[in-house]
């Protein structure tokens, strides 16, 4: 596969997991926090970022966990958990494509097999992270990227392979 006919389908948490987590979240809390944010906290559930006086939840979320199981695979110690904020209430969550103005400074395009281990990736900036990750789907070998905040290491969302 060329790296530039890699077409990305870029997927934010789904509102069927987002349902779940907030009644109870992937570190078994059942009472997430709603925090009224000021604006800029990175919204997983639409990708993207919170406006002044929104309601946000900070919740504990396993991305690795749900496509694991989906793909039959045990991902063992590469399963993390980590915080993310998304809307107290279901919104219209992510129209697609690559999110804009979504990325605020260098992210990490982490690379999983398809059994659910890393196999590297690439540090970049926001308008570098949609060809990190093609070139990372290039490679047969990658079933799934997660993008993640290079400071606190947070996951921002999902890219595989276009159907």
């Amino acid at each position: 596969m060329n790296t530039t006919d890699t077409t990305l389908d870029v997927r934010a948490v789904p509102a069927e997991t987002l349902a779940e987590l907030r009644r109870l979240d992937d570190s078994g809390r059942c009472h997430p926090v709603t925090v009224t944010e000021g604006a800029g906290a990175p919204l997983r559930c639409c990708l993207t970022r919170a406006r002044a006086g929104e309601r946000v939840v900070l919740l504990s979320y396993a991305p690795l966990r749900r496509w694991a199981e989906a793909a039959g695979c045990d991902p063992g110690a590469y399963l993390e958990t980590g915080p993310v904020f998304v809307h107290a209430d279901p919104c219209e969550g992510f129209e697609g494509g690559w999110p804009d103005g979504f990325h605020g400074g260098q992210r990490v395009v982490r690379a999983y097999s398809k059994d659910g281990r890393i196999l590297g990736g690439r540090v970049g900036e926001p308008d570098e992270l949609p060809k990190l990750a093609a070139e990372l789907l290039a490679d047969p070998e990658i079933a799934v990227v997660h993008v993640r905040a290079v400071e606190y290491g947070c996951f921002m969302h999902e890219v595989r392979r276009a159907a």
